[in-house]
């Protein structure tokens, strides 16, 4: 029996927002410069927050070094206090590592304050003076009409970037509670589904990655509409008991599919069987009772065969509540309570909301307004039914510890690495005393798609309304535009599309309507593609040792397409390019650490030492002047590699996954353009051998760290 239960534009956040810091802005620094791709240059600003807090014991780096030597100069020679300014990346190695447009800030605040007029350059000057001598420095020099151009000891940079990975030190702290996927349990999970998880896992292991303590939860809406309508279905439409739709075999959820985009022809049909669905609603709510029984399971089925489904792209989770527990135990009842007290909402008497809970905006502006977007949102509806967001204000005060009562906890599922998903329940009988604490979060970030931007500000507003905690204030809505099917991909799931549809260039997918791309179907195919592939290369290989690179490489394709763009970026779904395995994609930044692993695999079948000794004893002008000249494309390479902790703090600050991805497929491009170029097997030298051998190895062990980070395994073979 198929699923059975068993157990472009991207918007930065303000982190100090975020950490509801209200003292001054922690220093940060703008990294820019020039990336390489498809023929075109491209030019980046990225905004990096400082951490906030660091152990005593923490060696500054040379950037943050030189900052301080910076602040220091200006307090010295000009009697200013600085605490932010822009740190640049020039676009060329021979314009140097780091460049400092701090003159002309200066000379702008100079003329603000004291009315005399300063040439850039000679204050550059100046402050070149002050700040020569810094360790792993080799050179400061003024530029242009008044840059500040800084020069690493690349020898010493490198050896040091090769010593170890740099600890990125965490920005916001305190558990943060990372929800995602949140995918009704009435059917199977299409590829829009997929973007919500793939994003959501891949926003938790960047903060994981940023040294930050994260939480992962899944909820369950499982007493909704949708879940009613596929009740409606079995029981009215079909005319199932709960014993026969027990018994019903293959992959259930795509019953449920079906079942779905059934009930939607029922309702037009005759518009008055929509009484079903409130009926159904309210039975669901009373959770007890055979309605309530068959809700039960079929939510139950079809969400392990989302987990399973996800569990194919490796993403998990810690806790998975259940919308009916958060009824049940009377954490609605709880939350309504405190947000009458606190007058968040008030009761309607007359007007089309009479009878309805709604709570106030608070704007005038808004409250003038008409249509969607209206200023009363409805929390309770005057049939006694909690609206979702309702529902979500009083999930989100308890997941910050804010309510004085809690769920309780079974395990649910075991991983295949030990670890638990957990989920709530009702039942005290039930509860496992070992469950971790769960909630208490210090902020929440949840990915929901951007439709939902709407009733999130009204839950956010809500859950502040009533806690009058800060902690609030770092909580993000991560919204998301939705996946469209291109054309042709309408026109292959057998869409008949009508001229304007056309011109669009993306069609909406529709679960009423049936229309959308399932997910194991995608990856089914991805995978099938994949084995052909892997088969021709590697014709020696065990059928199971092809299947699992074709895994791998179908699963980072399809995770790849998925975070390649912005989170507000709307993605025309094309079965083409997301089975592409040539151009932008995952199996392109695969390929290079298989292929470095492939490389160092010969070199020690050459009898090549892979440990770069040669370069830990020569000297340091040898391996400087090997960098410099023509060496400075190595120099860039290995620069480019050791900024990974940068592009770390980079994604957090926006919340942008995108960055890690872009940059992953850069290095990637660079380092095929180095490998084609530096043949490190017939390399004669030992010490630019030894060279070679570090920077490929730097590079590899940033790109794995990137690709775990995206969620993307490197196979053996590709």
């Amino acid at each position: 029996m198929g699923c059975q239960a068993r157990g472009l534009a991207t918007k930065s956040i303000d982190l100090n927002a975020l950490t509801g810091i209200k003292k001054r802005p922690a220093p940060s620094d703008l990294v820019s410069g020039v990336l390489k791709a498809g023929g075109r240059l491209l030019i980046f600003r990225i905004q990096i927050p400082r951490a906030r807090t660091f152990s005593k014991k923490r060696t500054m780096s040379i950037q943050e070094t030189l900052k301080q030597k910076l602040r220091d100069a200006v307090a010295k020679l000009f009697d200013i206090t600085i605490v932010e300014f822009t740190v640049e990346v020039p676009p060329r190695a021979d314009l140097g590592d780091l460049a400092f447009p701090l003159p002309f800030e200066l000379a702008k605040k100079l003329k603000a304050e004291t009315g005399q007029k300063q040439n850039p350059r000679d204050i550059a000057a100046k402050l070149a003076a002050e700040i020569q001598g810094v360790a792993g420095v080799s050179k400061v020099q003024t530029a242009g009409a008044g840059y500040l151009n800084v020069f690493f000891d690349r020898a010493a940079y490198l050896r040091a970037a090769l010593a170890g990975d740099e600890k990125i030190e965490p920005m916001l702290g305190g558990k943060i509670i990372v929800e995602h996927t949140a995918v009704n349990p009435n059917k199977a999970a299409h590829i829009g589904h997929l973007r919500n998880a793939v994003l959501g896992d891949t926003t938790a292991r960047l903060l994981r990655a940023a040294g930050e303590e994260v939480e992962v939860q899944n909820y369950i809406d499982n007493t909704g509409v949708q879940v009613a309508d596929v009740v409606v279905g079995f029981k009215y439409l079909e005319g199932k008991t709960v014993e026969q739709v027990k018994a019903i075999e293959g992959k259930f959820d795509y019953y449920c599919w079906d079942l779905y985009s059934s009930v939607g022809a029922f309702y037009e049909e005759d518009k008055s069987r929509l009484e079903l669905r409130a009926t159904t609603l309210h039975e669901l709510e009373s959770g007890s009772g055979e309605t309530y029984e068959l809700a039960d399971y079929i939510s139950t089925r079809v969400l392990n065969c989302h987990l399973d489904t996800l569990l194919r792209f490796d993403v998990k989770y810690d806790l998975l509540p259940r919308e009916s527990d958060v009824l049940h135990l009377h954490i609605w009842q709880r939350a309504f309570d405190l947000l009458k007290e606190q007058r968040v909402i008030e009761f309607e008497t007359d007007g089309r909301l009479a009878g309805c809970w709604v709570m106030r905006s608070g704007d005038q502006d808004a409250e003038d307004a008409e249509g969607e977007h209206e200023a009363d949102k409805v929390i309770v509806r005057s049939n006694g039914t909690v609206t979702y967001t309702g529902k979500d204000i009083a999930f989100h005060l308890w997941k910050l510890g804010k309510l004085d009562i809690d769920f309780y906890y079974k395990p649910f599922r075991v991983y295949a690495d030990g670890s638990l998903a957990w989920i709530t329940t009702s039942n005290p009988l039930e509860n496992d005393p070992s469950h971790p604490r769960f909630g208490n979060g210090a902020a929440y970030f949840n990915v929901i798609d951007i439709g939902q931007s709407y009733p999130q500000q009204y839950v956010k507003l809500g859950v502040m309304a009533a806690s009058s905690d800060k902690r609030v204030e770092r909580s993000a809505h991560l919204a998301y535009e939705k996946v469209a099917l291109s054309p042709a991909a309408a026109e292959q799931l057998g869409r008949s599309l009508s001229d304007e549809d056309k011109k669009r260039g993306a069609v909406s997918m529709s679960g009423r309507k049936g229309l959308g791309v399932k997910v194991d179907d995608l990856i089914d195919q991805l995978e099938s593609n994949a084995r052909v592939e892997v088969s021709k290369r590697h014709p020696d290989l065990t059928e199971g040792e092809n299947a699992e690179a074709a895994h791998k490489i179908a699963a980072g394709a399809l995770r790849y397409f998925l975070l390649k763009y912005t989170r507000t970026s709307v993605i025309s779904f094309d079965f083409k390019e997301a089975l592409s395995f040539e151009g932008e994609t995952g199996p392109y930044v695969q390929y290079s650490p298989v292929r470095i692993n492939s490389l160092l695999r010969k070199l020690k079948d050459s009898g090549i030492d892979i440990d770069t000794g040669e370069l830990t004893t020569a000297s340091m002008s040898a391996i400087n002047e090997l960098l410099s000249g023509d060496g400075d494309e190595l120099w860039s390479l290995a620069y480019f590699a050791s900024r990974f902790p940068e592009v770390v703090r980079s994604a957090v600050s926006s919340l942008e996954p995108a960055h890690i991805a872009k940059w992953a497929f850069q290095l990637a491009k660079n380092y095929s353009l180095f490998y084609e170029k530096h043949h490190v097997l017939t390399e004669a030298d030992p010490v630019r051998r030894a060279l070679l051998i570090a920077i490929t190895m730097l590079v590899q062990r940033k790109l794995v760290a990137a690709l775990d980070i995206i969620g993307i395994e490197v196979p053996e073979r590709m």
